[in-house]
């Protein structure tokens, strides 16, 4: 695994848990990973906010933690990255309204990369034109957008996580563990215990 890196994008109010988990869980079995944001460099810090499922119709949201970048996304080249992780949020939201945002993700599904995309970052891979042909779990909020994008949508529970080649999709942050272990597995890592 060491030597390969991999490409995050984030945007200021990404969810806290969706950032931090698979930022750390990467680096913590040897790949290097590149957070970036549009607009932001290396050192700068995006705003997270924390999402829960308290009983309400929707997720509650709260203030997060700061999150310091470690590239800068001007300089970024996505050849050199071996898979791509887009984290939910609002981030998705405006990010993808970026047209440099959306062709670095058109490069990694052209290039047949893995893809690793919780939540809300559905809404950018639709944006980006990328999820023709392809099923995927989201947010349920972001089905519309899913099908709109020419994907299919598939209802799994929250804590559950969705492959369909190199695209490894889940619902929300409780899908961290299905989610990471799925992408490893699609990355062509093994751990051993």
């Amino acid at each position: 695994m060491s030597g390969k890196s991999i490409l995050l994008i984030a945007g200021d109010y990404v969810e806290d848990y969706e950032i931090m988990v698979p930022f750390q869980t990467l680096q913590t079995v040897g790949y290097t990973v590149h957070a970036v944001c549009p607009d932001k460099k290396a050192a700068e810090q995006i705003r997270t906010a924390i999402h829960d499922f308290e009983g309400d119709q929707t997720y509650s949201e709260k203030p997060g933690h700061n999150f310091t970048l470690n590239a800068t996304f001007d300089e970024i080249d996505p050849a050199d990255y071996a898979a791509l992780v887009v984290p939910g949020g609002r981030a998705p939201e405006y990010i993808r309204l970026n047209e440099r945002v959306c062709e670095i993700v058109r490069h990694f599904a052209e290039a047949n990369k893995p893809i690793a995309a919780i939540c809300h970052a559905l809404q950018l891979l639709a944006a980006a034109d990328v999820l023709k042909g392809k099923s995927c779990s989201a947010y349920p909020a972001c089905a519309p957008e899913v099908r709109a994008g020419g994907g299919t949508y598939v209802e799994i529970p929250v804590d559950q996580a969705h492959v369909d080649g190199n695209l490894v999709t889940a619902p929300a942050w409780p899908a961290h563990p299905q989610w990471m272990a799925a992408f490893l597995k699609v990355m062509g890592a093994t751990i051993q215990l």
